[in-house]
C-alpha cells in the first residue's frame, strides 16, 4: 500500500484531536479552576513525551534555572501533543511543550481560547530511523515493500516521516501508526516491523542491545523544521510576562549549558529522568542531538520555520490552503526577543 494511504485518515484524526480538546475544556468548566489561587512561581508543566530531544528542560530543573527565576516547575508527560494541548484548553495545564502543529488546529477551530508558541526549543526533527538489519549505504528506495514502526496520524514526527516519503517518492511501504509511543521499542523488540522511528534515548538503547541499527536522521533529512515548542493560553502570557520571561531565561540558559559542557557532564545531570537508561546510551544521545543544532539558544521561531511547519501540513492533508494562518496569530516571540 502507498506510503500516503497508510495516513489518509489524517482528517479524521484531527475531528478527533478537536473533540477530546472539546470534551476536556467542558469538563473544565464543571470544575473549580484553581490557577488564579496558585503562587505565581508555581507551573503546571505538559510534556509530549520523555526524551533527550528535550535535555534543556531537565538541565533547568536539574541545574536550578527554575528556581533562580523563582519558579517551581509540577511535571507530568502527556505522551502526545494533542493531550497536550487538550490540557491548556481545559484548564489542567499552564505550560506545555507540544508540537506547534496543534495551535494551528485549534485557531482553525476558532474556539473562546488561543494557544500561542511563545519558546521554539527545537530547531528540526528528533526522531531517527532504525533498522532491524545493517545497512551501509542507505537510500530511500530501500523502505519500498517494508513495514516501518511509526508515530501517531497527525503527531509532529508522523508527518515529518510521511514528507520525507513524498519527497523521496517512495511509494510502497506500510507505516504502523497505531502503537502507543511508550509501547514502540517493545513492539520493534518483540519482532515487528522492518523499521522504527523513535526519538533518544530509545534509538540509542535498541542500538547498545543489537536490537537495532542506526540508519539515518529524520532531522537532517527535513532540515529546518519547528519540531516542539513551549506553548500556552494567550491569556496566560498576558497576565503572567514577568513568570513567562523567567521561563524562557531558565531554558536558554540550560541550552548554552548544554552546548557549552561536555555529553559525558550532561549524563550527571540528565540520568536521573531516564530510569534504566545507560551512561553510554545518553552520551551517545547528545552528541547525536548536538550534532545536528538540535537545541535554540536563540528561541524565536523564524517565519521559515513557520512556512516550512505550514508547507508540511499542507502535504499531509491536515490543513487547506485556505486555513493558513498568520505567524503572529499562533506566536508570541517577545518573550524570545528578550531573552537575558
Amino acid at each position: 500500500m502507498k506510503g500516503m494511504s497508510r495516513i489518509n485518515n489524517n482528517r479524521v484524526k484531527i475531528g478527533l484531536f478537536l473533540f477530546l480538546i472539546s470534551s476536556l475544556s467542558l469538563a473544565a468548566c464543571t470544575s473549580s479552576n484553581n490557577t488564579n489561587e496558585q503562587t505565581i512561581q508555581k507551573v503546571r508543566f505538559s510534556e509530549v513525551i520523555r526524551s533527550i530531544f528535550y535535555a534543556p528542560h531537565y538541565v533547568a530543573m536539574e541545574k536550578g534555572f527554575f528556581e533562580e527565576e523563582g519558579i517551581e516547575v509540577d511535571m507530568v508527560t502527556a505522551q502526545g501533543s494533542d493531550k497536550g494541548a487538550a490540557a491548556l484548553i481545559a484548564g489542567t495545564a499552564d505550560i506545555s511543550l507540544i508540537g506547534p502543529e496543534t495551535t494551528i488546529f485549534i485557531f482553525n477551530q476558532q474556539g473562546d481560547k488561543v494557544l500561542k508558541v511563545f519558546h521554539q526549543l527545537t530547531s528540526t526533527d528528533g526522531s531517527f530511523l532504525m533498522s532491524r538489519n545493517k545497512i551501509d549505504n542507505f537510500n530511500w528506495s530501500q523502505l519500498e515493500g517494508k513495514t516501518v514502526l511509526g508515530w501517531r496520524p497527525g503527531s509532529a514526527p508522523q508527518i515529518v516521516f510521511n514528507s520525507l516519503l513524498l519527497k523521496n517518492k517512495v511509494q510502497y511501504v506500510e507505516v504502523i501508526t497505531n502503537i502507543a509511543a511508550p509501547a514502540l521499542a517493545g513492539a520493534f523488540t518483540s519482532g515487528q516491523g522492518d523499521f522504527i522511528q523513535v526519538f533518544e534515548p530509545i534509538a540509542s538503547t535498541l542500538e547498545k542491545e543489537g536490537v537495532a541499527f542506526f540508519v539515518t536522521s529524520l532531522g537532517k533529512e527535513i532540515g529546518n523544521f519547528p519540531e516542539t515548542s513551549y506553548v500556552a493560553e494567550s491569556a496566560f502570557l498576558k497576565d503572567h510576562p514577568e513568570l513567562v520571561q523567567g521561563w524562557v531565561n531558565a531554558v536558554s540558559k540550560a541550552a548554552q549549558w548544554i552546548n557549552d559542557n561536555s555529553s559525558e557532564d550532561a549524563v550527571e545531570v540528565l540520568l536521573p529522568y531516564f530510569e534504566g537508561a545507560s551512561e553510554d546510551s545518553i552520551i551517545q544521545s547528545v552528541e547525536r542531538y548536538k550534532e545536528q543544532d538540535t537545541w535554540m539558544v536563540n528561541p524565536e521561531m523564524t517565519q521559515e520555520q513557520f512556512a516550512t511547519l505550514q508547507k508540511v501540513l499542507l502535504e499531509n492533508d491536515l490543513i487547506q490552503e485556505d486555513q493558513k494562518v498568520k505567524f503572529e496569530d499562533i506566536t508570541d516571540m517577545s518573550f524570545a526577543w528578550k531573552v537575558n
